[in-house]
């Protein structure tokens, strides 16, 4: 019995490790490549509030909810060193890094938080 769990407690945490090897920051290019191409995607907020995203080539942002919650608006977005920038209207410029979670799948994250979460 000790054997089959401590098979079991291995595989899990290699199936761990794999997890978080395929968890790899974007590049700038990689993220105007992949989202700021004007092309629809979902935002996720953390509390699953869903948005509708366009970030189009000349630097315009919008965001549609998806649902009645949630808040339309309308800002910009600029690559930086790490990731991006964001400045939506009325609201100063937040930066952050894009990391892959595999699956069509993102984190948007702001210091060690995930703020979003977008899918494609």
């Amino acid at each position: 019995m000790r054997a089959l769990t401590a098979a079991v407690a291995a595989a899990v945490f290699a199936a761990g490790i794999s997890v978080v090897a395929a968890a790899t920051k974007l590049s700038p290019a990689e993220i105007q490549a992949a989202f700021f191409n004007g092309q629809t995607f979902t935002a996720s907020t953390p509390s699953n509030i869903k948005f509708n995203m366009v970030f189009k080539p000349d630097g315009k942002v919008t965001r549609e909810p998806q649902g009645k919650s949630g808040v339309k608006g309308e800002g910009t977005w600029k690559l930086s060193k790490d990731g991006f920038c964001t400045a939506w209207k009325g609201s100063k410029a937040n930066c952050f890094t894009l990391i892959s979670l595999g699956d069509n799948k993102w984190s948007v994250v702001k210091g060690s938080a995930t703020v979003a979460t977008w899918n494609k």
